[in-house]
């Protein structure tokens, strides 16, 4: 079943499931897009039906505005929203709560996550944004060694914001577990990912269950 869903400054769609299995994820966009962009409600859907409570939410830089992209100034005010919209969440849930998001989304969600080493369990990058296009010398990765929940990426490998090599060096310099899974031909919209829930979820549950790496 999906509800429209709006709470203390949080809005979204909560995917409840017919059977749920305790997991719950909190799922957010990139820059350029809002909760109703079809890879989250792709993967959002299929994690409902494999047990997982999923909010798909819209960051408060969307809700200021249906349109445009967030500002860096306001980075911190998004990284706020995406703790609320997981600490919500938490309450909601039996189990463990997973968190993360498309591109800039994932980005804050992981910055916030860096933050907040309790915010959740496990976190899923999607196109994580490694650098602009054509940028490899500006890495966005200075928080990194302050990461200490287990992570999975899901990356394509034709991501002009990073390379899976890149990616894969960046990753080293996070003292949490981390685990990449590689999209042969997907680009930065992923969309070659919107058929892989099963995978990405089954690899989530492994990752919360297993030790950290320290």
């Amino acid at each position: 079943m999906e509800e429209a869903f709006e709470a203390e400054g949080v809005r979204g769609v909560l995917h409840q499931p017919d059977r749920a299995a305790g997991d719950a994820l909190a799922l957010t966009h990139g820059a350029g897009s809002n909760c109703h962009a079809p890879l989250l409600v792709r993967l959002a859907r299929d994690f409902a039906a494999a047990g997982c409570l999923v909010l798909r939410y819209d960051l408060p830089f969307r809700q200021q505005r249906p349109k445009g992209p967030p500002f860096p100034a306001a980075a911190a005010r998004d990284r706020e929203g995406i703790a609320r919209a997981v600490e919500m969440l938490r309450g909601l849930a039996a189990g463990r709560v997973f968190a993360g998001g498309h591109s800039y989304g994932g980005r804050q969600t992981a910055m916030a996550a860096a933050e907040r080493p309790a915010l959740a369990d496990v976190l899923l990058l999607l196109s994580y944004p490694l650098h602009p296009p054509g940028k490899p010398d500006q890495k966005r990765i200075a928080f990194f060694p302050d990461w200490r929940a287990p992570a999975l990426f899901v990356h394509g490998s034709g991501d002009p914001f990073g390379s899976l090599e890149e990616l894969r060096e960046a990753l080293t310099q996070i003292p949490a577990r981390t685990e990449l899974l590689a999209v042969e031909g997907a680009a930065h919209d992923l969309k070659r990912a919107a058929t892989m829930a099963a995978d990405v979820l089954a690899r989530l549950r492994a990752l919360g269950s297993s030790p950290h790496r320290t």
